[in-house]
C-alpha cells in the first residue's frame, strides 16, 4: 500500500500560520473485512512537519476538523444522512477525492476499495490529529504497520470518524 500526499488549497478565510502548522498531510485508502461486507477506509494524517512541529500540526488538524463539523473521539458522524455536510467524497478515475473547507485530497485507490465503495455508497473516513512521520507520501506502508497505527487507541481517540457518501462525476 502506498501513501499519497493531500494537496491543500487554503481558502481566503484561512489563517496562513494555521495552514503552515498543518505540515504535510497524507491520505491512504484500503478496504477491510466488516460483518456486512468489505468496508472502504480512508486514513488522513499529518507527518507532523509543520512550523509548530508535531504538536502544532496536531492542533492545526484538530482546528481543521472542528471547522468542518468533525468532532474528535469515538462518535461516528453519519454524513450519508446530512446532504449539506461540509466533507464530500468524489470517486473518479481510480481515485478518491476528499474535499472540505480549506482542503482537497486526491488518493489513488485499489480495485477492492472501489468495489467496496461501489457496494456501500460511502467510505469510512478516519482523520487523526496524531502525526505519523514514518508513513511518508509515495513510500509503501506494510499492512501490519497500517493496522498498528490505525487501530492504536491514541490514533482512534484523537481522530474524527465519519461515513462520507461517495459520488461519481456522473452523479
Amino acid at each position: 500500500m502506498t501513501s499519497t500526499s493531500i494537496s491543500t488549497s487554503p481558502s481566503s478565510g484561512t489563517c496562513p500560520s494555521s495552514a503552515a502548522n498543518l505540515g504535510t498531510l497524507v491520505v491512504m485508502a484500503w478496504s477491510g473485512a466488516h460483518p456486512d461486507g468489505d468496508m472502504p477506509y480512508l486514513l488522513a494524517y499529518s507527518l507532523g512537519d509543520g512550523q509548530g512541529g508535531p504538536e502544532g500540526s496536531a492542533v492545526a488538524v484538530e482546528q481543521l476538523l472542528s471547522a468542518n463539523g468533525l468532532p474528535l473521539g469515538d462518535t461516528v458522524v453519519d454524513a450519508t444522512r446530512q446532504p449539506s455536510f461540509p466533507v464530500s467524497l468524489l470517486v473518479e478515475a481510480g481515485q478518491a477525492v476528499v474535499s472540505m473547507t480549506e482542503l482537497k485530497a486526491r488518493c489513488p485507490v485499489p480495485p477492492e476499495w472501489l468495489a467496496a465503495v461501489g457496494e456501500r455508497g460511502y467510505a469510512y473516513l478516519l482523520f487523526t490529529t496524531r502525526p505519523w512521520p514514518e508513513a511518508e507520501p509515495g513510500k509503501p506502508v506494510e499492512p501490519a504497520a497500517l493496522a498498528a497505527f490505525a487501530g492504536d487507541e491514541e490514533t482512534l481517540k484523537n481522530a474524527a470518524h465519519a461515513l462520507v457518501p461517495a459520488r461519481s462525476p456522473r452523479g
